[in-house]
C-alpha cells in the first residue's frame, strides 16, 4: 500500500518530505503536487522505477518523460543550454513550462527521446514540489497523472491512493492542484521557440502567441 503523507501547502514538514525522499531513493514511485497538476515521480537513474512509470501511464518510449529540477543551473547540468535558450528560459522559469532541449550525456539514453537525443526539463513554480526536490538532492524523473485511456490529470490525492496503491510506493498530498498540463515549448532550435501544446504556462512570456 503506498504511503500517504499529509504535508501543509505553505510550510510543508521536513521530516515527512524526507520519508517520501527515502521511498524514491529505495526505487519508488510517488505522486505529488506541482504547479500545473498531480505527477508521477521516481529516481532518474532506476531503469525499473522508469519504466514503471511508463507502464502506469500507458506510454511507449517516444513519450517525453520530464526532469524536474530545482533551478536553471541544475537544468544546464542535463541539457545543451545556449545563450538566447538560457534566456528563454530564465523569462519562464520558475513556472508551469516544459522544454524540450537537447540532452547532455548526464541524460541516460532510455529517458531521452529515442531518435532526436532530446529531454524534457522543468523548473516547478510549487514551494511543496520544490522542497521535495531540495530535499531529494537531485532532480526527479516525472509524468503528468493521466490515467490510461483518461485525458484529465487528477486531482484528487485520496483518488490517486485509492486507484494505484498497487502501482505506486507514496503519495504526498498538499492540497489540490490547477489541473492544468504545463505548456511545451521545443528549443531545440536556438534560433526561434516552437509550441507545441498550449498549457498554464502563458506563451507570450516567450514571444509566442
Amino acid at each position: 500500500m503506498a504511503q500517504f503523507f499529509e504535508v501543509h501547502p505553505d510550510n510543508p514538514q521536513g521530516r515527512l518530505l524526507k520519508q517520501a525522499a527515502q521511498i524514491l531513493h529505495a526505487g519508488g514511485i510517488a505522486a505529488i503536487p506541482t504547479d500545473s497538476s498531480y505527477a508521477l515521480v521516481c529516481h532518474l537513474d532506476d531503469k525499473a522505477a522508469a519504466e514503471q512509470l511508463r507502464r502506469i501511464r500507458g506510454v511507449d518510449d517516444k513519450h517525453h518523460l520530464t526532469l524536474l529540477c530545482r533551478d536553471l543551473s541544475e537544468l544546464a547540468s542535463y541539457a545543451r543550454v545556449d545563450n538566447r535558450q538560457y534566456r528563454w528560459l530564465k523569462a519562464a522559469t520558475p513556472g508551469p513550462f516544459t522544454f524540450l532541449l537537447e540532452a547532455t550525456k548526464e541524460v541516460p539514453r532510455r529517458v531521452s527521446h529515442p531518435s532526436r537525443r532530446t529531454v524534457g526539463l522543468r523548473v516547478p513554480d510549487h514551494l511543496v514540489t520544490q522542497s521535495l526536490l531540495e530535499t531529494f538532492g537531485e532532480p526527479l524523473l516525472g509524468t503528468t497523472l493521466i490515467p490510461p485511456g483518461e485525458t484529465e490529470p487528477l486531482n484528487d490525492s485520496r483518488e490517486i491512493r485509492a486507484r494505484f496503491e498497487k502501482q505506486i510506493q507514496a503519495v504526498v498530498c498538499a492540497g489540490a492542484c490547477p489541473r492544468q498540463p504545463t505548456t511545451v515549448v521545443d528549443l531545440t532550435d536556438s534560433e526561434q521557440p516552437v509550441l507545441v501544446r498550449r498549457g498554464r504556462g502563458n506563451p507570450a512570456l516567450l514571444g509566442l502567441e
